[in-house]
């Protein structure tokens, strides 16, 4: 066995970055950016008013007061699409609009409940100081300016910055391919028919989502039944993904195969046990040069394994920064017993303790079969090999469960 430490820092630098492909903005929502995206304009490209009310010269108003009002007559008028493009001189003012252009000789803006208007010119009441309530160009940014870098996610927000900068098409990573493998006579898709001594096929159903929520694209190859021809076949249909999931068969069972299959087919074997709870059997290693990663068959080794090691195997693939890691740390919210020799990983729940901290809350149970219990969970609670007991108030490690990949 070798330390779940080791076995992630083996899977990582087997990983390789996907190639990069061109994509409409609209359909680049959730994916991870393979060029940095550049300002194609500025904006705002003018100096523009932020407010309705009256574009004057600072000079004019400079002493105004509700005692002592100025009077300005009113040349012409600047809105959203249109500009004055006359010059305003001393004792004018120009009707603006928000979005606006600035007028030339104007330095500040009245907004317009701080004016009567009468006709043609209007009386100020309030004085401003020279730039109120204008927005210069550029403030937003500038053309040319890196807005989005490299391996950056396209959030809602990312997508309508890079509209704004008049982007229609951006260089995304190549959705990762992911074959997925499922083993056992005994499994079956849900839906169909439940034999005898059978059980549902969950673990492809939740693979292929985690896949997809992780920035990659599923392809599942089916059940291979418990016979090498079987195994074999599906083997060698995986070998143009950009990596391999089995499910199952992973142990050391008499119908156990998975090994041995992929160790025929040429398999360069990197460890096959890892010192963890759950997830102990876990196969790694290359075939061909495509990574292999095979998973124990109980559910939820197969949801920790994905959370351990397939998430940032996916995010090596996409670039995605080493910073992005999701580790996190809160205070245990109940008293924890010492640990063995496996690291463990505890399915927890996360909340906000009175004092504003994080509290993390392992269930009382951590039986591997229990798929309800990690699909209630928020977290995974590391305990270190041979931790000592620990207390309620101590902190520890966790890794979220959540992934924030599609945000606003």
């Amino acid at each position: 066995m070798i330390p779940a430490s080791d076995a992630l820092s083996q899977i990582i630098a087997a990983m390789k970055p996907t190639c990069a492909e061109q994509v409409a903005l609209p359909d680049a929502l959730g994916r991870i950016l393979a060029e940095d995206v550049l300002a194609r304009l500025t904006q705002p490209w003018a100096d523009v008013s932020a407010m309705d009310g009256y574009a004057v010269r600072q000079e004019d108003v400079a002493q105004v007061s509700a005692q002592a009002p100025a009077t300005l007559k009113v040349i012409g008028e600047s809105a959203a699409g249109g500009s004055f493009d006359g010059d305003v001189g001393p004792g004018c003012a120009v009707r603006i609009f928000t979005g606006a252009p600035v007028p030339k000789g104007t330095d500040t803006i009245i907004i317009q409940e701080d004016t009567e208007a009468a006709g043609e010119a209007i009386t100020v009441l309030e004085k401003a100081p020279a730039g109120k309530f204008i927005r210069p160009a550029g403030l937003d940014f500038k053309a040319d300016t890196v807005l989005l870098k490299a391996g950056s996610l396209m959030s809602g927000r990312n997508v309508g910055l890079a509209a704004a900068a008049n982007v229609p098409w951006v260089k995304v990573r190549r959705k990762p391919r992911i074959a997925l493998i499922a083993t056992g006579n005994e499994v079956v898709m849900p839906g169909d028919t439940l034999g005898d001594n059978q059980i549902i096929s969950s673990n492809s159903v939740m693979l292929s989502a985690f896949i997809k929520v992780l920035g990659g694209e599923p392809l599942d190859l089916g059940i291979a039944r418990d016979d090498l021809g079987s195994l074999t076949e599906r083997v060698r249909a995986a070998k143009q993904a950009d990596m391999l999931i089995t499910i199952g068969g992973a142990s050391v069972g008499d119908y156990d195969l998975v090994g041995q299959v992929l160790l025929q087919e040429g398999l360069q074997l990197a460890f096959d046990k890892v010192a963890m709870r759950p997830g102990k059997p876990v196969i790694f290693g290359l075939l061909d040069g495509m990574p292999v990663l095979g998973m124990p068959g109980n559910p939820v080794s197969v949801g920790v394994s994905s959370a351990v090691f397939l998430r940032p195997a996916i995010a090596a693939m996409l670039s995605v920064p080493a910073t992005d890691a999701p580790l996190q740390t809160a205070q245990l919210a109940i008293d924890l017993g010492g640990n063995d020799e496996r690291q463990e990983y505890m399915r927890a729940t996360l909340s906000i303790g009175a004092d504003g901290e994080h509290l993390v809350t392992p269930f009382s149970k951590q039986d591997s079969a229990m798929l309800a219990k990690f699909a209630e969970a928020d977290c995974l609670v590391i305990r270190a090999p041979f931790a000592p007991p620990a207390k309620a108030g101590d902190t520890v490690d966790f890794i979220p469960l959540h992934t924030g990949r599609i945000t606003l």
